[in-house]
């Protein structure tokens, strides 16, 4: 580490100032006493002299002093606390005051300033001036940190509300206001700061967050205001210098010596004062800055990384090089963004002035990739002001960036996050565009491409091939809307460059780069118009402010006399190209209209609205026709006089059009078989020139229903019919339908026509179901899309909002209909990539192909999804669906959980209903592909399971919400797992009995009470053998009884499941003991209350298979205290004879359970009983000491940290933190790298001032607050 140089005593500055010291606000006393008194002794900082002690006081903080507050003529003063939290007074007036009471008694006054840190800092503790007298600062503060309040973990630095809002800026003030009151005399008093800066060395190194924190803000607010006072030193050693060598300089004769020797004098107190100065920030640095800088807390590392950066900026003779500047370069790599932005921000006020640059080009060498790298951060603020600070370098030197670096931030114009691509404009714009000829600025301004501004639209377009986004025009054009707005408003150049000729020597735009200009054109006129960010940058519209309001229609007025005039001429240069068509016809939405009728440009209209007819005649691009319907629909505008020419452009286009359509159809028709493709061609341009006119206009008077249902059923009976004309007549009847209920439901329809819309509909929705089954796959698309789209618009939801009039229309699709819609999803969308070959048209290797084919199966699946959504199929048809959201995941995942989420906000029931049938059938697909006799373990049964959980996280931490949706659920599945017996007779398992360790995935999500009742609904399907097998393929049943039974009551379990669920019983030692007998408590309350809700249902019976214990009468028992009375009766199965484990070593011979008879040995009930009773008193004991030991441990740490801290352990929010503490002995392998010694603020010490104590640096972890590629950060 090179240590920090030497300040220099000779600082050159182009101002001269002289100031004078003995004036201002620290006023000398008459008789002398505060006149440096205690200048020339040495004694240890923070402790006062022998005759300071008790100066101008008395016990209990001083004369005239009741509890730290002045006593005036009975009237009690504010503290100083107050004063700074009300932020209502004029801080130098405040400061006074203070000064005043501390000429008057500064011990006093220095208890009211010690007082004001302890109590900006949240603590209730005061300072007393016993305690001031006799106390060091570490016993002072260990004090105040035992009488700290902890009701809250907040303080005045992070409290909210109106009054602490300005609280921080208040504090901060009055540190500068008071340092700058007292830069004359008192700091150098040897008194004020050296107890000053000793508390709040002292606070910062606590373990309380709020001291900690205060006390470094303070501290470095202390700091900035002493390296202004240093700067005014410097300055002023600097003119007295000066001064001094003009005086020697004279000859003799002229030269005064007594003004040289004033001089002389002067400079030798300048040169103390600074010593003094230099020796106080000294103190700071090594005793704050250099700990807290890497403090655990953010913010306390944030203020340090931000004071040094003002520091370097206002001083940067002293403080600009390697050795201050490396803390900022270390700390770039911090964890939190709010450190790093102040890294940030601290660097940009250094590179902003160009004359600080040599002294930062070691750091920028050394730094500069990581400022790079942090145009990528996670966090957008950070993000911003890394590109920033770039474009800061940039303009500092152009050779520092190199090719690579400018391009990592080109590219983050395209970011949707819109401060980050806005700034990457800004530095695209400074590097690309900024650097014109000398000789542009003295020319006389020329138009057109003779502009300045032609090379540098060029550029843009350029830029923008090259970047190889073109489909993001409109981002990049948002990007550097703010920073090049003039030149991309340049739309006179931009028409200029495509339809006037090059100039002598001009290379000529390519049809590319022609293509690129249109669409960048388009795209800055859109921005100018609508004035709102691009889809997917910002938040919605904003309301524009009168200036931009202005601009806006100042834009769109100049935009329509240009493009007016010029969209023909652009129109029929570009005519037969279709993508520079599409651009330029979009233009005329963005139009000011009137300016046609007020700027005298009808002719130009015609000219128009002919280049759009040729256009329709010329193109068969479903996109172009569509653009030129919506310039048509834009044009027709009721308001604006052109609507009647316009109205009748457009009347005579589409009659020519139907004409030809009907013409041409009747002809096609009458062919039969024999079908000629020129005539299929001409039936399938005017078919496509009506149906995208038809999207945005009302074609009814034309009766387009007719004729392209002609053509839909020649297509049925043929089965030959060129795909492409039956989609486009499917879509065209779709826009007959919708147009006609848009009609109808304006209420000034004839009862007729709802009638013939009825009737139309219906038959067509019977022929799209017909064109299901067409062997062509984009039709059959076709027609599920609008058989979809129909049936959600004319369901039941149409009535609504008061349309009860149209209740007639009212179509529940038919359960054949529901199937085969059901089965197409399943058939073409649950597929994999590679059997997807149809609708990818031959292009399953291309990825675009294939991205394609998946959008469109996701549209697919999203509108069935809605069918299930607004009730228009059953929802059962959704586990159909569900059941495929694990497998296909990563395609159509989202819309499945969505979809659940709209059906649970339905009706709760019967989504849990269709959820537990998706799972059967998955189950019973599996059945079928593996039999009876499948492995558990298998990847087929995993998935199943997995579904469930998913399907389980599903419902939320609410289990009250979702308790009858549950318990439902169970039902189902349990009646599910016992439907069907076993093939292989009694004894053996249900077929589906495996099912139940899949619905064990839901019994999380019963409630205590429920778990119960469906324990008892599973035992009314289990007979008496079963609850006795151990076998593998019993273990479904055993698991699924003990996830029931896992923390519920005991008087539910039965025997069997107690005995078998050890693990679950070892597990439950854990629980406490308290709150375990408490929620047991009141789950008993409860349950007794409420039973479960489909159990109300059934008929409440006792369980079957249940039976009472019998009486043990026999003699071979352990100790009966093992035993306890309330243990004695269970609800028990028996158990089989080969099971029967006897206590006792007797070799009994099996035998049936006998209960009613007193004198027989113990049966094979009650030994299992006894022994549950046995195991049962070995777990309660074994929670009785678990308890004992959890209440001696709680106790212990409870005095413990008593013992340490003195604070109190029921805090919520503790302000006790493991903080980086000081630790001499465990840092001495950090040091080794970071020599604090050496970090100096290069002053040599004065012989006349006291020395201070050594601060103890503290521990530091490095991975706990930066990361890891930080630690390899070598210094300079």
């Amino acid at each position: 580490m090179i240590a920090a140089p030497e300040l220099q005593t000779d600082f050159h500055f182009p101002q001269e100032t002289d100031t004078h010291f003995s004036s201002d606000t620290d006023f000398e006393e008459p008789d002398g006493k505060n006149a440096n008194p205690g200048k020339g002794k040495s004694t240890k900082k923070g402790k006062k002299g022998p005759g300071e002690k008790g100066k101008g006081g008395v016990k209990g903080g001083g004369t005239g002093r009741i509890n730290g507050h002045h006593q005036e003529n009975g009237m009690e003063n504010m503290m100083l606390f107050e004063v700074v939290k009300l932020g209502k007074s004029a801080m130098q007036s405040v400061v006074d005051d203070w000064i005043e009471s501390y000429k008057h008694d500064r011990d006093t006054a220095l208890l009211d300033l010690i007082n004001f840190f302890i109590q900006c800092s949240g603590c209730k503790g005061v300072v007393t001036g016993e305690m001031f007298r006799h106390m060091q600062n570490s016993e002072i503060i260990r004090k105040m940190t035992e009488e700290f309040d902890e009701d809250s973990g907040d303080y005045p630095l992070t409290m909210a509300g109106p009054q602490w809002k300005k609280f921080k800026s208040s504090f901060c003030e009055f540190i500068g206001v008071l340092v700058r009151q007292c830069q004359y005399s008192i700091i150098y008093d040897e008194y004020m700061m050296d107890t000053v800066i000793s508390l709040l060395t002292g606070l910062s190194d606590s373990q309380v967050r709020a001291f900690r924190h205060t006390s470094t803000l303070a501290a470095m607010k202390l700091m900035t205001a002493l390296v202004n006072v240093a700067l005014n030193l410097s300055i002023n050693m600097d003119n007295t210098q000066r001064q001094y060598e003009a005086e020697r300089n004279k000859i003799i004769g002229k030269r005064a010596n007594d003004r040289l020797e004033l001089l002389l004098q002067k400079r030798k107190e300048l040169q103390e004062n600074q010593d003094e100065i230099e020796n106080m920030m000294n103190a700071i640095f090594k005793g704050v800055f250099v700990h807290r800088y890497r403090d655990a807390i953010a913010e306390i590392r944030a203020v340090c990384i931000e004071e040094i950066g003002v520091w370097m900026k206002m001083y940067s003779d002293a403080f600009l090089n390697d050795s201050y500047l490396k803390y900022v370069g270390w700390t770039m790599h911090d964890k939190q963004g709010e450190v790093r932005l102040k890294c940030l921000t601290a660097l940009q006020g250094l590179y902003y002035n160009r004359e600080l640059n040599n002294k930062l080009e070691l750091f920028t060498s050394r730094f500069k990739d990581r400022i790079v790298s942090m145009t990528l951060d996670k966090e957008y603020d950070v993000a911003v002001q890394a590109i920033k600070l770039l474009t800061l370098v940039l303009q500092s030197s152009d050779e520092v960036l190199t090719a690579e670096d400018c391009e990592s931030v080109y590219h983050l114009v395209y970011s949707a996050h819109r401060p980050v691509a806005v700034a990457a404009g800004e530095f695209l714009f400074k590097k690309l565009f900024s650097h014109r000829d000398s000789e542009e600025d003295t020319m006389p301004k020329r138009r057109g491409r003779q502009s300045p501004n032609a090379n540098l639209i060029k550029t843009t377009v350029f830029f923008f091939l090259e970047s190889e986004l073109h489909e993001h025009a409109a981002y990049l054009v948002d990007s550097m809307w703010e920073c090049a707005s003039d030149l991309l408003k340049d739309w006179e150049c931009m028409i200029s460059l495509l339809l006037d000729e090059p100039l002598p020597g001009e290379e000529a735009l390519s049809d590319r780069q022609e293509t690129a200009l249109i669409e960048i054109m388009l795209c800055t006129i859109r921005q100018a118009s609508e004035c709102h960010p691009p889809v997917g940058r910002g938040t919605g519209k904003r309301v524009l402010t009168a200036k931009e309001k202005k601009t806006q229609l100042d834009d769109r007025t100049r935009m329509t006399e240009l493009f007016a005039v010029a969209l023909p001429s652009l129109l029929a240069k570009y005519s037969v190209d279709a993508e520079k068509v599409t651009n330029l016809l979009q233009l005329p939405q963005f139009f000011d209209l009137e300016i046609y009728t007020t700027g005298r440009l009808e002719k130009h209209l015609g000219a128009l609205l002919r280049q759009i007819g040729e256009i329709v005649a010329k193109h068969t691009d479903t996109e172009v026709l569509e653009t030129c319907s919506k310039t048509y629909h834009a044009l027709c505008n009721e308001e604006f006089t052109i609507f009647n020419r316009v109205n009748i452009a457009r009347s005579q286009l589409l009659d020519e059009q139907v004409d030809k359509f009907n013409r041409l159809l009747e002809d096609f028709l009458q062919e039969g078989d024999e079908l000629d493709e020129d005539d299929a061609y001409q039936v399938l341009s005017t078919l496509k020139r009506i149906t995208a006119f038809h999207n945005a206009h009302d074609l009814s008077k034309w009766d387009l229903f007719t004729s392209n249902f002609k053509l839909l059923n020649a297509g049925i009976e043929n089965g030959d019919m060129p795909e492409q004309i039956v989609i486009h007549a499917l879509q065209c009847t779709h826009y007959v339908i919708l147009w006609s209920l848009a009609k109808v439901s304006e209420g000034s329809s004839k009862k007729e026509d709802m009638l013939t819309l009825k009737r139309q509909m219906r038959a067509f929705c019977l022929m799209c179901q017909r064109y299901l089954t067409n062997v062509n796959t984009a039709v059959k698309e076709q027609a599920f899309t609008i058989l979809c789209d129909i049936l959600l618009i004319f369901s039941h939801q149409i009535v609504s909002g008061g349309r009860e009039v149209l209740e007639p229309l009212v179509y529940s699709p038919e359960p054949s209909l529901q199937s085969e819609l059901l089965s197409f999803i399943l058939d073409h969308v649950f597929i994999d990539q590679d059997d997807d070959g149809n609708s990818t048209d031959g292009q399953q290797d291309d990825e675009a192909g294939k991205i394609e084919a998946l959008h469109k199966r996701r549209n697919l699946l999203a509108a069935y999804c809605k069918l299930i959504i607004y009730n228009v199929v059953e929802m059962k048809t959704g586990a159909d669906i569900f059941k495929q959201y694990m497998r296909y995941y990563n395609d159509y995942g989202d819309i499945i959980k969505e979809t659940m989420s709209k059906t649970r906000q339905i009706d709760k029931i019967q989504c849990a209903k269709t959820l537990i049938l998706s799972l059967q059938q998955l189950f019973n697909e599996m059945l079928s592909d593996l039999g009876y006799n499948f492995d558990r373990s298998s990847s087929a049964f995993c998935g199943i399971k997995e579904l469930a959980r998913r399907f389980s996280l599903t419902f939320g931490l609410d289990q009250l919400k979702t308790r009858e949706a549950i318990a439902m659920l169970h039902k189902d599945g349990i009646e599910f797992a016992f439907k069907e017996p076993s093939p292989q007779g009694e004894g053996h398992p249900p077929v589906n009995l495996a099912f139940l360790d899949i619905l064990s995935e839901f019994s999380s999500k019963l409630m205590r009470q429920d778990k119960r009742t469906v324990h008892m609904y599973l035992e009314r399907f289990m007979t008496f053998q079963m609850a006795l097998q151990r076998e593998d393929c019993w273990l479904p049943l055993i698991s699924y009884r003990n996830s029931l039974q896992a923390g519920g009551d005991d008087d539910t379990m039965s025997v069997i499941s107690g005995i078998s669920s050890r693990g679950s019983t070892a597990r439950s030692k854990k629980a406490k003991p308290a709150n375990a007998k408490r929620k047991l408590a009141e789950a008993e309350e409860s349950s007794s209350s409420s039973d479960g809700v489909w159990m109300n249902r059934e008929q409440a019976m006792q369980t079957p298979v249940m039976m009472p214990s019998p009486h043990l009468t026999s003699t071979v028992m352990r100790d009966p205290k093992r035993l306890r009375p309330e243990e004695s009766y269970m609800g028990v199965y028996g158990m089989p004879p080969e099971q029967q484990q006897p206590p006792q070593p007797q070799h009994a011979q099996p035998q049936t359970p006998q209960p009613h008879h007193p004198q027989t040995p113990m049966d094979y009930n009650t030994q299992v009983t006894w022994m549950l009773a046995q195991r049962q008193e070995e777990v309660r004991q074994q929670q009785e000491r678990a308890a004992m030991n959890y209440a001696k441990l709680r106790s212990n740490l409870q005095h413990a940290i008593r013992r340490s801290t003195g604070l109190m352990e029921d805090d919520e929010e503790p302000i006790v933190e493991d903080v980086m503490m000081s630790s001499e002995g465990r840092i001495e392998d950090l040091n080794e790298g970071m020599d604090f010694d050496t970090m100096d603020i290069d002053l040599p010490p004065s012989k006349n001032r006291r020395e201070r104590s050594e601060l103890k640096p503290d521990f530091f972890d490095p991975a706990s607050i930066m990361d890891e590629s930080v630690l390899g950060v070598s210094m300079f």
